[in-house]
């Protein structure tokens, strides 16, 4: 996860770049929606320079998405909300929030994969894998090679899970306080500006 100061090409670019620098596995494909911020020549250039297959989701068809989507409400809409983040201070206290957001995410908080689909009369019912963290995904994936395997196992190690806990806490704190200091900020210009 990465927050851009705006949806400018150059911002989305270079945050795309380093998201690709954390991969634990080569990308493959970008399936983008229809964005400006997304589908431009730059983008599209990269993306065939480096072999990487890019899509685009269909004009109007938010479900193609849905994925996606799903993940921008359960990780990061549950962790900063739905205000607008648009200050440099706000959005420094975003980054640092999704820094350690990721590692919470990525290497402690176990998700269940949908195995299978069983019809019975009018109701399906759904069968569900064990609960296990892309961490541990990971290391069920043969196509993950070794030396990748043992920087994560040496990375998942050092990790602290009530300490990063404790981290994402701060940077929500920091972030909140940014935020609500615009607000005063603007109130105040409001009221000033209509004496």
């Amino acid at each position: 996860m990465k927050a851009v100061k705006n949806k400018a090409q150059v911002w989305v670019f270079n945050a795309l770049k380093g998201i690709r620098e954390n991969l634990p596995f080569p990308l493959l494909g970008i399936d983008s929606d229809n964005g400006s911020e997304f589908i431009n020549a730059h983008l599209l250039r990269y993306c065939e320079r480096e072999k990487i297959t890019f899509t685009r989701t269909r004009s109007y068809r938010k479900n193609d998405n849905c994925f996606v989507e799903q993940k921008n409400y359960s990780v990061v809409r549950k962790a900063v909300g739905y205000f607008r983040y648009d200050t440099e201070k706000e959005l420094e206290s975003l980054n640092e929030l999704y820094h350690y957001y990721r590692l919470f995410v990525n290497f402690f908080l176990p998700v269940v994969k949908l195995v299978a689909k069983e019809r019975r009369g009018s109701k399906v019912k759904k069968i569900y894998d064990k609960p296990k963290s892309p961490y541990e995904r990971v290391f069920e994936c043969s196509e993950i090679p070794e030396e990748v395997k043992s920087r994560l196992m040496k990375e998942y190690r050092n990790l602290n899970p009530a300490e990063i806990k404790r981290e994402m806490k701060r940077a929500w704190t920091k972030l909140w306080k940014a935020h609500k200091e615009k607000k005063e900020l603007l109130s105040f210009t409001e009221v000033h500006n209509n004496i």
